[in-house]
């Protein structure tokens, strides 16, 4: 069988894309919407996860489901990684912290909807191969630092938005401090066995909510001693 080239590729992200879109409507009444933003869907259509996964991994980079990248990681079900998104509603005026690298495909995602991303990795290889292959594609709007995600990133915030790609038992506290009056977090909150898709809001006047979306199933946020 010959090599798959980009335009079969970009048929399988469009079906890609279209599963998502019919996760979503089959979870409605979970979710709360019957459909995701069209914003995210072009989003998703437009980077290339095939890109962002193992190459021997690439001929299945656009089924719904999650992806090994490494060090016991892995790359969201697009499913989620659209849901995460769309919860988070990036806009083009807002600048995004994104706790959790991996390879840069949910960061990729991010900075085709906001002005700009910062994201924090905490294994060396993963930022350095998400660095490059960000650059290589052109996303000048993403900055990466190799770092303890708990901790956020200083320097640049406040943040409009935060979204974490692992789970906490409860929100990190830099986190929330670092995260602008009438900001949004979105990230997986509870323990490895019980965890539930959780958003973030904080008032102008400081004041945090909370609500649950859905269960899930994401990797334990790791810290550095």
């Amino acid at each position: 069988m010959k090599p798959m080239t980009e335009v079969h590729l970009a048929i399988l992200r469009r079906h890609m894309t279209e599963v998502v879109a019919l996760h979503a409507d089959l979870m409605s009444e979970e979710i709360g919407k019957a459909t995701l933003g069209e914003r995210v869907l072009d989003a998703m259509r437009r980077v290339r996860r095939h890109l962002f996964v193992p190459p021997e991994l690439a001929a299945i980079a656009y089924h719904d489901t999650p992806l090994p990248i490494g060090f016991d990681k892995t790359v969201s079900q697009p499913f989620i990684c659209a849901l995460m998104t769309d919860l988070l509603d990036p806009q083009p005026h807002e600048a995004v912290l994104e706790i959790g690298t991996g390879l840069g495909y949910q960061a990729a995602v991010v900075a085709e909807l906001a002005r700009q991303v910062w994201t924090v990795e905490l294994v060396e290889e993963f930022a350095s191969h998400a660095e490059a292959r960000l650059s290589q594609l052109g996303y000048g709007n993403v900055a990466i630092r190799v770092g303890d995600g708990t901790r956020g990133w200083l320097e640049h915030g406040p943040f409009d938005k935060i979204l974490v790609t692992a789970a906490a038992e409860v929100p990190p506290t830099a986190l929330l401090e670092q995260l602008a009056p009438g900001g949004r977090m979105v990230l997986p909150l509870g323990p490895a066995e019980i965890q539930h898709l959780t958003v973030i809001d904080k008032a102008d006047d400081g004041r945090i909510s909370m609500r649950t979306v859905i269960p899930v199933r994401f990797g334990v946020l790791e810290t550095v001693i």
